[in-house]
Order: structure tokens, then C-alpha cells, then sequence
């Protein structure tokens, strides 16, 4: 790639990283979205290459405001709201950073694991105020327990090889089975909701697992099981979540991300019973490093005419 190639960039990098891809790319920032519309309506017709994220997306018809576009790149794993079908009828590759933030996401889905059901963030705050041991009800412990894992990819398997550590049962439930998997399949995520202590949730977002979690699925997870989400937060009904806490219908659930984001989930904000952090499972300086990187291992491939390494 001899000459630099019009980059819209539609998602917060840091200096460092932007510097890396000005030796190859002619940079559009634009990561809020006050600035997308007016960087597209501006640049547009010289843009070649978007580099986004799958809850920011990129809609028909802002590829239609680009007619160079050729190539659309999600940085992690998850695609949903790059319309995909669109892009392949303008015949603009699509890919994404699957396997990049993997380790990221599976280490930060254990913490949270760990937290909710030790109630970490209890015991921090009862330590703070000078409450002791003896007068703080015993929390449960992981080893033995059922895992189950809702989205069996990549980064399923890397929660479940984590949790083998731990000597847990895991089960998984997918559209089909894992060729190979050692681990139980389930064929419908409320069979695994009744059978495990923990639902994990690694599953894609989109229209096909919007809600999948709900008041039916809950119930079967039971008064002595927690919900862990480190996938998207559409997957969950959040306000069947809410009740479900408010009544202690589940023990607890542990969240990365949820429907209002950016915005705090408000029907969860009082609730002693649910820990919360803000998206960032897959943020570390390794994964977006490999992130940064791996973008421009699918430009490099698909203006050599191979083909991006990750193709959608």
C-alpha cells in the first residue's frame, strides 16, 4: 500500500494507536457521534476503509454516502450493527478482530464470576466501615460448581478452560453442538439455565439473541443461581432482570454491559445484589494492541488482493 488510504475511523483511539495507523492510512476521526455525520457528509467520497465497533456499527446508508468505501473493519469480535448484507451487495469487504480480545474478555468475565458470587464488592465496603468476619454471613464458593455457557466460540471456550481450574461442571448451549467439545450441550438455553448454578452469557448480539435471557429464562436459573454477562447487553431484558433481582428470584447477576449503554442501567443502580462495570471486558492495552494490529493485517490483505485475515 504505497499511498496512504482515507481512513474514517468511528471508534476512541488512543494517540499512540492513531500514530500507528497514520504510517499507512490518511486518518477521518470522528469517535463521537456528534462528529459522524459531518466526517461522512465531508469525507465521504474519498473514504476507502471504516475501522468501528459492533455496537457502533455502520448503517446502508452511511456505506451509500461513501461510494469508495471497500473495505469495513469491526475491532473486536462482534458485528452486529455493521449491516452486513448491505456491504456485500456494494461488494465492500467486511471484517472483524475475532480472537484479539479473547483473553481480555474471559479474564474479566472470572473476576466478575468470582465478585458476584463471593459478593466482593459487599465484603470491600463491610471492610471499609469496620465490619469483621464474624459478624458477615458465609458466601459460597466456585470450586464444583455448574457453569453454564450461553455462546460456546472462542471466547466461551476460554471462560470454560478458565473455569476447569476451578473444578466446575460445564455445560453450553449453541444452535448445534461443538464437534469435539468435551463439555455438555444443551439444546435450549432455558434446559441450561435449570441445570447450572452460573449462566454465563458469550453469545453474538443482533435480533437473533435480543432478549434471550428472560423472565421465563431467570426463573430457571432459580433463587440460588447468578447471571453473568460479558456478551451484549440486548440479550438480556433488563427489566425482567430487575425484577427478578428485586425479588431475589436469582441470587445476583454480574454485568459488563446492558441495554442503556452508555448509560448506567437506572432499574439496576440500587440493587445490592448485581455488580456492574462499563463495557470494558475487552479493553486492556494488550487486546487493543492486537486489535490495532490485526486491522491492519485485513487492510493489508485486502488491498494485496488476498483477502482480509478475518473476513466476516
Amino acid at each position: 500500500m504505497p499511498d496512504k488510504i482515507p481512513l474514517l475511523i468511528l471508534y476512541k483511539l488512543s494517540d499512540e494507536h492513531r500514530a500507528r495507523l497514520t504510517e499507512t492510512f490518511e486518518l477521518v476521526y470522528a469517535p463521537q457521534p456528534a462528529e459522524r455525520s459531518p466526517a461522512i457528509a465531508t469525507h465521504g467520497a474519498r473514504i476507502r476503509v471504516v475501522l468501528t465497533i459492533g455496537v457502533i456499527g455502520l448503517t446502508a446508508e452511511e456505506m451509500d454516502a461513501m461510494p469508495k468505501l471497500e473495505l469495513v473493519c469491526a475491532m473486536g469480535v462482534g458485528y452486529e450493527l455493521i449491516d452486513v448484507p448491505a456491504a456485500r451487495a456494494r461488494g465492500i469487504a467486511v471484517a472483524n478482530g475475532a480472537g484479539t480480545n479473547d483473553d481480555s474478555v474471559a479474564d474479566h468475565a472470572m473476576g466478575l464470576l468470582i465478585g458476584i458470587v463471593r459478593d466482593i464488592r459487599m465484603l470491600d465496603r463491610l471492610c471499609r466501615d469496620g465490619v469483621w468476619r464474624d459478624n458477615i454471613p458465609q458466601k459460597p464458593g466456585l470450586t464444583g460448581k455448574k457453569l453454564g455457557i450461553f455462546g460456546f466460540g472462542l471466547i466461551g471456550e476460554k471462560i470454560a478452560r478458565r473455569a476447569e481450574a476451578f473444578n466446575m461442571q460445564i455445560g453450553y448451549h449453541n444452535r448445534k453442538p461443538k464437534e469435539g467439545s468435551p463439555h455438555r450441550y444443551f439444546d435450549s438455553l432455558a434446559a441450561l439455565a435449570e441445570w447450572c448454578d452460573v449462566l454465563m452469557l458469550a453469545t453474538p448480539g443482533g435480533p437473533a439473541t435480543r432478549h434471550a435471557v428472560n423472565a421465563a429464562v431467570l426463573d430457571a436459573l432459580g433463587a440460588k443461581g447468578w447471571l453473568v454477562n460479558i456478551s451484549r447487553g440486548s440479550v438480556v431484558d433488563t427489566d425482567a432482570l430487575a425484577a427478578a433481582l428485586r425479588d431475589r428470584r436469582i441470587a445476583g447477576a454480574a454485568l459488563d454491559v446492558y441495554e442503556s449503554e452508555p448509560k448506567r442501567p437506572e432499574s439496576l443502580i440500587g440493587l445490592d445484589n448485581v455488580l456492574l462495570t462499563p463495557h470494558v471486558a475487552g479493553s486492556s492495552p494488550e487486546a487493543t494492541r492486537a486489535s490495532i494490529e490485526r486491522f491492519i493485517a485485513n487492510a493489508e490483505g485486502h488491498f494485496a488482493g488476498r483477502g482480509p485475515v478475518s473476513p466476516i
